[in-house]
């Protein structure tokens, strides 16, 4: 983005955004603008404190489904309570606003009268940074039914999520008509958003199903590969977000894929939510764990490797005498024929949600996919994983399958506006 271009989009933003405070902020990003994109990662990481950083809101895509995971998540699915278009374009229109408002740098709104609510929570307290929040908006397959006249626009490959063989899925934690997918440095930022963005839509949706998603922040600090609950890198496989022709082949909605001319920039989110049996794990010896996975987990490297980013090499393990053939890592991505045999993106989360009925942890993974088909991407991977040993240390009970909307191209657009054209 050139520099007249970045200063044009944050000084006249539609959301009355305080051009004092957005200036001040500019005061380094202008300079950033100028330098190459490794120069500008390798600044922020150093000089930027992560809670003053703020993630751009417009463009082709929408954040927070390539862009590099933050330490905290939540994740919320809501049903509509409204009946007609208008309420609907109404309801992209508000969550429009509220992004623009939320994830750039912003000033405490005072309100005078005593005798009203606040304008805000004010649990950030004066400062309210952007600290690289991303809301992300997707919708299920029931937003496509009768009740608002969308269903000629519906995505193709969009259905309601079927139980697979060791699934047991919960309906209270599964489906909804919209899902929201607000990401932070702190939890403290994503809270904030949530119940900003709830307030606003008050009255026009209800709540299904919340969950909440953690990363280490020492990985995150340090931009390396997170370590899930079970002690392992969780992500090592993914395709670089870097490559845009990559992205395009994975991720991303394009012509190619024949989707009403709308879904272009889109792309479909799979949601599971895993509980882990971590007792049982934690009693596992770690030559059987490692062999579940097929990598070492002190490095993250596959079997027999030293580095965490190392080719398997399974051509030179044909009988899967190294990495075994039940593996996680050889089912999820068998590289036959080629790399990327997996057609998603990751992007997953763990939870913790206190205690079992029967007094276990109740702690998992909250496994985000993206891909722009379900069945090749999630689908078609989790077939292959049917059945693996790693099963018997996990039980999925809930999510969805959605579709992550293109993104907000310039102010005065708004979410999903391809469907009221």
């Amino acid at each position: 983005m050139k520099n007249k271009t970045l200063f044009k989009s944050l000084s006249k933003s539609p959301v009355n955004l305080n051009k004092r405070a957005t200036l001040k902020w500019l005061g380094g990003s202008l300079l950033l603008a100028s330098m190459g994109a490794k120069a500008v990662e390798k600044q922020c990481a150093s000089s930027v404190p992560r809670y003053q950083r703020a993630i751009a809101y417009l463009g082709k895509h929408q954040a927070g489904v390539i862009t590099p995971e933050q330490k905290h998540a939540s994740f919320i699915a809501l049903n509509l309570t409204v009946t007609n278009t208008d309420d609907i374009k109404r309801i992209f229109t508000i969550l429009t606003q509220r992004i623009a408002f939320l994830t750039q740098p912003r000033t405490l709104q005072q309100r005078a009268n005593p005798h009203l609510p606040p304008a805000e929570s004010g649990i950030l307290g004066t400062q309210l940074h952007p600290d690289e929040l991303t809301v992300t908006v997707a919708l299920g397959d029931s937003f496509f039914d009768s009740r608002f006249g969308f269903q000629d626009k519906k995505p193709k490959r969009l259905e309601p999520m079927k139980p697979f063989p060791n699934d047991r899925l919960d309906p209270k934690w599964c489906g909804g008509d919209v899902l929201l997918q607000l990401c932070a440095n702190s939890q403290e930022s994503v809270i904030y958003a949530l119940r900003d963005i709830l307030k606003h839509l008050s009255g026009k949706v209800y709540a299904v199903w919340k969950i909440d998603g953690f990363l280490p922040a020492r990985d995150i600090d340090n931009r390396q590969t997170p370590i899930n609950l079970f002690g392992f890198k969780d992500g090592s496989g993914n395709a670089p977000s870097s490559d845009n022709n990559l992205m395009d082949d994975l991720v991303w909605i394009t012509e190619k894929q024949k989707e009403p001319q709308w879904c272009l920039g889109g792309s479909y989110q799979a949601v599971r939510l895993i509980r882990f049996a971590l007792e049982f794990w934690d009693r596992t010896p770690l030559e059987d764990q490692e062999n579940n996975f097929g990598r070492h987990r002190s490095t993250g490297a596959p079997i027999g490797m030293k580095q965490e980013m190392d080719d398997p090499q399974f051509e030179k393990d044909p009988h899967g005498d190294r990495v075994l053939f039940d593996s996680h890592m050889r089912r999820a991505e068998p590289r036959n024929p080629e790399r990327y045999s997996a057609k998603l993106r990751r992007r997953s989360y763990s939870y913790s949600l206190g205690l079992t009925l029967s007094g276990q942890l109740d702690m998992g993974l909250i496994f985000i996919s993206f891909q722009n088909n379900l069945k090749k991407g999630f689908i078609d991977t989790q077939k292959r994983l049917d059945g693996e040993p790693l099963e018997r240390y996990i039980k999925p009970f809930g999510g969805g399958y959605y579709f992550v909307l293109p993104g907000i191209s310039q102010e005065g657009d708004i979410l999903a506006k391809g469907l009221f054209d």
